[in-house]
């Protein structure tokens, strides 16, 4: 079955769906038996590839949902759509309304097992929350990883410090992505907040810009000419996909129940970046 791993953040979307979209790029050839990820956008405020990347609104998430109400669901992958940079991706529409029901529809047990798929199923999905809040923690639950994503300047980490002051430490066994410049090191960064992997992704704006076209590209993710966010998700797709060996982001145990609290915001409007 494939595994699944959520990305999100605490306040706003701070390159969640970038990083989201460099790791789907970024992922070794000879994990999972050679089949890619999928990027699936299960933000309760909706999403923004489609209008990014040019890609088709149909068949998309909302398709996805209401395959898992049939009494055979369907497949995951008849709602990918490719993207011109080469990463498959279930894209959703702008709008809460109908995205925030999609979610919810996925987070039950018929959506779960269109995500993983059957038992000979091979490969990753990378789900895209956007902003963690109440209205997607029933989706968290379900997955295998969870990677919090934020910006490495002081008023973001205190931001993590503060919601996750509050947990135990089987609810800091996540991975921590901080995204662009921050004047800390990583050793210092899990000594304050607990979390014991912290990775770095610089913020790489030619590659950022290469994401938003529409016109056919290829990220390199081997070689000199690699662009320094394709190098540095090259690394972090490695690690989680195992094709070092175990996989090194720790799986989630039990993150939901301890950080429901702590991870919840504030409810107003966010989207990924």
């Amino acid at each position: 079955m494939r595994r699944l791993i959520a990305l999100g953040s605490l306040a706003g979307a701070p390159g969640v769906t970038t990083t989201a979209l460099a790791l789907a790029a970024a992922w070794p050839q000879e994990a999972d038996g050679g089949v890619r990820p999928v990027v699936v956008e299960a933000n309760v405020w909706g999403g923004d590839l489609a209008t990014r990347c040019g890609a088709p609104h149909t068949p998309g998430l909302l398709d996805v949902a209401a395959a898992a109400r049939q009494p055979q669901p369907g497949s995951l992958l008849g709602a990918v759509a490719e993207l011109p940079f080469g990463v498959r991706a279930v894209v959703a529409p702008a709008g809460r309304g109908a995205c925030g029901e999609a979610v919810r529809v996925l987070a039950a047990e018929s959506g779960r097992r269109v995500l993983r798929g059957e038992a000979g199923d091979r490969g990753a999905v990378l789900l895209d929350v956007g902003r963690i809040g109440a209205d997607g923690e029933g989706l968290l639950s379900a997955v295998d990883h969870v990677m919090l994503v934020t910006r490495g300047c002081p008023e973001a980490l205190t931001h993590v410090y503060a919601h996750l002051l509050d947990v135990d430490e089987e609810a800091r066994q996540i991975a921590l992505v901080v995204v662009g410049p921050c004047p800390f090191p990583s050793e210092e960064i899990t000594q304050a907040l607990g979390i014991q992997d912290v990775v770095f992704l610089p913020w790489d704006v030619r590659t950022v810009a290469a994401m938003r076209s529409h016109r056919r590209i290829t990220l390199r993710t081997s070689g000199f000419r690699m662009r320094p966010l394709m190098a540095a998700a090259h690394l972090l797709a490695r690690q989680i996909s195992g094709a070092d060996g175990p996989a090194g982001v720790p799986e989630r145990a039990g993150v939901v129940r301890q950080m429901r609290a702590a991870l919840v915001e504030a409810r107003g409007e966010g989207s990924g970046v």
